[in-house]
């Protein structure tokens, strides 16, 4: 027995997030200490998140009726929270893989046994009104027909729409109405489902004192807040939150916000009687404010904007309605019990992918954490806290060079090109996919949002109105829908024998009876290289390269195999006098042992000489050695920057032209030997070219410059990395120790520029202009044209067809800028002051703006707020505020945007000012 402790973090005022019950877990055996030592986060409302976690209570042993209970109440929650109707009498269930929800009291006590509040499992069970389709799940009391079979989305039919089909004689189908009835309150009346009102008529609205006249009785109020109701005429059901004594169904019904219209129903009685048919008798009663009981919703994903309005603004926007108490069933569920039930499926939803975790450690067999395992198999479109691509991008470049280094020494006689396509053999997406199948990691990996409305509760299996599967043979779908597979679909029934040898597509995995999945090859590959990143941080070398062979990826290599590759060729004495190796070791800040190596190194394939080697294969090795520090470098420098910025500073930090400017810089570039004079010029242009860049203090483009740097410049950088891992004896830290200053200054996420393509084109997006690109090419020169809309913004030319698309981007860019630039001074002198500026067309994406400054600073992301909404249903203003908790100076005082049409444009309005405060700070 597992209690699900839940402790609120946060504050709000709105009573029904903290007034829910709470409940055990009852299982058959005992749960993973893992699993018991984690604690996940339910988004339940804006400024508030539940911590929720299990705690072990102890072992019970119940008797055959308690048993019997127990399941009855666990399938009439979970058939209510997850809105499927179904019996619990004849619901199916699998015994292995069964758990049940409990009710736990409220005050502490010694004895397992006696924390589960058997009084309230024996109040809802007992009551009659379970007898009564309208307090059932999906009920349909209009041709009583068995849903799960006819298909059809309720929440996607209101009753509404089945009232107008009925008006026009249109014959209504079954499954129409919104979690209620399916026909007009005079059919469900006639049902005898509610009351007659003839009984309520004579009444004569004399109820008893502290009691309403309810459709199913009378009710003391005191006990009526906080229940749930089930409105007879529509069958929706509510949190009653109070009883408003101040009025009655005689009492004015309000105009919709904004609206002058003539007045469309003078009272609640006579809005009931056109809308619904309805005659209202108890006129003196006083009215239910309700708020409708959602449906179950995916609490591990953020919900909210971040923002700090409270409790009492998120409130303003609840929704209620008021309900006349003759129309009203008390359901059998106490509101807390729903409330508090309504949180299982997501903290079971966790539960069961950590269970997948634990058991994907044990069949990998290495000691680390099982939350870092689901971290890794976890992908971003599941939309929750953690997924795998930080782990991914570290795990990419720990691969190739894992695989680099095996196949390096493993093979001393092959060139590189040779050694680029069996590494590639080894570590391509279509390799790692087949790997992961073979493994069945596939069965393990989360890759789909969780949907409460899809997920399967022991006795509630879940119903796909949209997927329901219309085959011919009945027999065959009846088993299948009644079959208690689990999510994992390990048991299959013996109906279906005759489909066991039909072959599934790769990666497509069997779901439960009603459904499956189909996971692309990139997915599989991803998580491969995720599982080596988390070893690799978790358990170092030794683990990454553990998990590396249990997947099927060669790491080993013959120790005396690899002596070989690490010796350097015998140089001849004239091409070693040649080389100034005090200059070119000076400017490393390292003394080579084997000045071979260093003479490989250095030596390009023009530059033919008795008995050296070009610099290719050491290039092939360096270059896997440099990514992977790179990369585990930014990893563990930027520990919370989001997966995409850390892609972007890997690449900017590992590339041809950067490196080729660390050649430059420190003038690695003087001891190139090579033979071809247009190489020369090359290398000559591209020197002149950064010395000019050098000259303007701060400036960095990272790889992003206006002109493109010989390939062979880079390489040697490389190059010169992997001879220094050979010459001491493979050891990388001594490699890092070299390259990390000759590296500086590295890219930050501060000095990270944004490539002059991928701006305008956001740019463009934001602004929802048309972008194109026009390319041509005039013997040897390439020219690029740049159209917005179709206009023509820039063209630039360059021998280099991406290099031209570059400059055509960043001419366009700059044209651009000027233009909005003149509009707004020219919008600020036509309007007398400069605050019109805000109204131009560089509003749009004012937000990206900031929000690129929050990336690079390293801030949170800007915190909007809702100051007014208002004005008619086709006029609607919005006003927004906008602050920023800075690192250097905290919050940002609050910029409150002009009224807009939209939340988008006042949220751009706020930023924009925003940024002009920003503008004038000193240090921005």
């Amino acid at each position: 027995m597992y209690k699900v402790r839940c402790e609120n973090v946060g504050f709000s005022k709105d009573p029904f997030l903290t007034q829910t019950s709470e409940y055990a877990v009852l299982l058959g055996n005992a749960l993973d200490a893992e699993v018991l030592s984690m604690t996940m986060d339910l988004f339940v409302a804006r400024t508030m998140i539940t911590k929720a976690s299990l705690l072990h209570q102890g072992t019970i042993e119940i008797s055959e009726s308690q048993l019997v209970s127990l399941k009855s109440f666990h399938v009439r929650l979970m058939s209510i929270v997850l809105d499927v109707n179904v019996e619990p009498a004849t619901t199916p269930w699998d015994p292995a893989k069964a758990y049940l929800f409990a009710p736990m009291v409220a005050e502490s006590v010694s004895d397992p046994m006696k924390e589960i509040d058997w009084s309230l499992i024996e109040m809802v069970l007992s009551t009659d009104a379970w007898n009564n389709p309208l307090q059932q799940a999906r009920p349909d009391v209009y041709l009583g027909t068995d849903e799960r079979t006819l298909g059809g989305d309720r929440r996607e039919y209101g009753f509404g729409k089945l009232r107008y089909g009925m008006a026009f004689g249109q014959k209504s189908h079954p499954t129409y109405g919104i979690r209620g009835a399916v026909a007009q309150f005079d059919v469900v009346k006639a049902s005898g489902l509610v009351p007659s009102l003839d009984v309520i008529d004579k009444l004569q609205d004399e109820a008893p004192p502290g009691k309403l006249c309810m459709a199913d009785g009378y009710v003391k109020i005191e006990e009526l807040v906080g229940k749930i109701i089930t409105a007879a005429h529509s069958g929706k059901r509510f949190f009653v939150d109070s009883v408003r004594f101040e009025m009655n169904v005689d009492s004015s019904f309000p105009r919709k916000e904004g609206y002058l219209g003539p007045v469309e129903y003078s009272s609640y009685a006579d809005y009931y009687r056109q809308k619904y048919g309805v005659q209202l008798v108890c006129k003196k009663q006083p009215l239910i404010r309700g708020r409708g009981v959602s449906y179950c919703k995916n609490l591990l994903s953020p919900r909210f904007e971040s923002t700090e309005s409270n409790a009492e603004e998120t409130l303003d926007k609840t929704y209620y309605v008021m309900l006349p108490p003759e129309l009203c069933l008390v359901h059998p569920l106490p509101g807390h019990l729903v409330r508090g039930a309504q949180r299982l499926p997501s903290v079971m939803r966790r539960v069961e992918s950590m269970l997948l975790a634990v058991q994907l450690k044990h069949e990998i067999n290495y000691p680390i954490s099982a939350s870092k395992i689901l971290e890794a198999l976890t992908a971003a479109s599941c939309q929750e806290t953690f997924c795998y691509e930080r782990a991914e991008l570290l795990g990419d470049a720990y691969l190739k060079w894992v695989v680099s280094r095996c196949l390096f020494l493993k093979y001393p006689q092959k060139h590189e090109g040779q050694l680029t396509r069996m590494r590639q053999q080894t570590v391509s997406n279509v390799v790692l996919y087949q790997n992961a199948l073979d493994k069945g990691l596939q069965a393990y990996i989360q890759a789909d949002r969780f949907a409460p409305s899809r997920w399967a509760a022991p006795g509630v299996l879940p119903v796909f109105d949209e997927d329901t599967n219309e085959a011919d043979n009945t027999d065959v779908m009846d088993d299948v829908e009644h079959s208690p597979q689990s999510e994992t679909g390990m048991h299959k029934n013996a109906h279906l024998e005759e489909f066991e040898d039909e072959p599934m597509e790769d990666g497509e995995i069997e779901g439960d009876s009603s459904c499956y999945r189909v996971l692309s090859s990139k997915t599989l590959a991803d998580v491969v290289e995720a599982l080596i990143g988390v070893y690799y941080v978790e358990g170092g070398k030794k683990a990454a390269v553990h998990l590396m062979n249990w997947i099927g990826i060669p790491t080993e290599f013959d120790p005396k195999e690899g002596e070989l590759a690490r010796r350097g060729c015998k140089v001849p004495e004239s091409v070693m006098r040649s080389i100034d190796f005090d200059k070119l070791e000076g400017a490393l800040n390292y003394k080579f042992n084997e000045k071979s190596l260093l003479v490989e190194a250095i030596t390009h394939a023009s530059r033919p000489s008795s008995g050296v080697s070009c610099y290719q294969r050491l290039e092939f090795v360096g270059d896997a050695v440099l990514d992977h520090l790179i990369t585990r470098h930014l990893f563990f420098t930027y520990t919370d920057l989001p997966p995409g910025r850390l892609t972007d500073l890997r690449a900017a930090a590992v590339n041809n032209e950067n490196f080729a400017r660390v050649a430059v810089k420190n003038k690695l570039h003087l001891h190139l030997r090579h033979g071809s004079t247009a190489l020369e010029a090359q290398i000559r242009d591209f020197v002149k070219d950064i010395e000019v860049e050098l000259d303007k203090p701060g400036v960095n483009s990272f790889g992003l410059g206006d002109f493109k740097a010989p390939k062979v410049l880079g390489d040697i950088v490389e190059s010169i990395a992997g001879a220094i891992f050979l010459d001491k004896v493979l050891d990388t830290a001594k490699v890092w120790e070299v390259f990390q200053p000759l590296l500086q200054p590295m890219v930050t996420p501060e000095t990270l520029p944004m490539h002059p393509v991928r701006e305008l084109q956001e740019r463009c997006q934001q602004q929802a202009e048309g972008l194109e690109y026009k390319a041509s090419r005039t013997g040897n020169m390439a020219t690029v044209e740049v159209f917005v809309d179709g206009v023509q913004i820039g063209f630039a030319q360059n021998p280099q067809k991406k290099m031209a698309q570059k400059l055509a981007a960043r001419n366009a860019l700059v044209i651009l800028k000027e233009k909005e630039a003149e509009e707004t001074k020219a919008d600020g002198v036509n309007n007398g002051d400069g605050a019109a500026g805000k109204k131009n067309g560089n509003q749009t994406f004012t937000r990206q703006t900031l929000n690129d400054i929050c990336l690079r600073k390293q801030w949170p992301m800007p915190q909007y707020r809702c100051i007014s909404e208002g004005g008619p249903a086709h006029a609607k203003r919005f006003t927004y505020s906008v602050r920023v908790h800075t690192t250097e100076r905290g919050w940002t005082d609050d910029c409150v945007g002009e009224p807009m049409p939209s939340v988008k444009k006042a949220k751009d309005s706020a930023a924009m000012l925003l940024l002009e405060l920003l503008k004038r700070w000193p240090d921005h």
